[in-house]
């Protein structure tokens, strides 16, 4: 959309369309009117709800830090007069806020969010693809997940996004212990995607093979990242 900022004197090349003509009569000369392009755009905020996004303590907790991003990042946008969005998914698209840029749309988002049970497993890949096929034209789509899936499996979803002009920004979030394995002794783990999942042992013992996996990791997602021109964010939950 464009709208009227003002009027200069025509030169020969000048598209005839954009000629005054209510000027001309007036002043017997020609003018072009001149427009100045709107710059409102969509923003697309996509917040992963699935049960691994529980790990953490209060205001630690990936969720929540998470949801806590987002709602700041609809505040901005929406001061700003552009319009935002929320989805939220696990398994499958749990719900959709559309776009606005009344402030009325963050206590939707909040409202949204507070009605969330992380419970289930992810099926990442299958929800963005599905979301992308809602999105129309060009728009910015901004991911809150701590991306615990198949990379390979992710990277034709993300790939869908950007083959729509969709400019794709990543928010990487897991807590402290996930990035630098900060835990001492004997340990239990348990599965939160997985409830029957246990896994018992002396820190010490896995910690230089859990940081190996998590380094290669982050490498292989940095370089999907830069093979499809998108943007990843890596987050600490333990930082402010």
């Amino acid at each position: 959309a464009v709208e009227f900022a003002g009027h200069r004197e025509y030169v020969p090349g000048d598209d005839p369309k954009h000629i005054d003509w209510r000027l001309y009569f007036n002043r017997d000369r020609y003018f072009i009117k001149q427009y100045e392009m709107e710059t409102n755009f969509v923003c697309h905020l996509v917040l992963d709800v699935s049960a691994s996004m529980r790990y953490g303590e209060a205001a630690e907790q990936k969720l929540l830090y998470a949801a806590q991003m987002a709602t700041m990042l609809g505040y901005s946008i929406i001061r700003q007069h552009d319009k935002v969005s929320l989805a939220t998914f696990d398994d499958q698209i749990r719900g959709v806020v559309p776009p606005s840029n009344s402030m009325a749309q963050i206590l939707r988002m909040t409202d949204h969010l507070d009605e969330l049970a992380p419970i289930e497993k992810t099926r990442m890949s299958e929800c963005l693809i599905e979301l992308a096929s809602r999105m129309q034209r060009r728009e910015i789509v901004m991911i809150f997940s701590d991306f615990l899936t198949d990379l390979d499996r992710l990277e034709p979803a993300l790939q869908q996004l950007r083959y729509h002009k969709h400019e794709v920004v990543l928010f990487h979030v897991l807590h402290h212990h996930e990035w630098t394995f900060d835990l001492d002794g004997m340990i239990k783990f348990k599965g939160l995607e997985d409830v029957d999942d246990e896994f018992l042992t002396q820190t010490e013992d896995i910690k230089a093979g859990y940081l190996k996996v998590v380094g290669e990791f982050r490498q292989r997602f940095d370089q999907l990242c830069q093979r499809n021109l998108i943007e990843r964010i890596e987050v600490d939950t333990r930082r402010d």
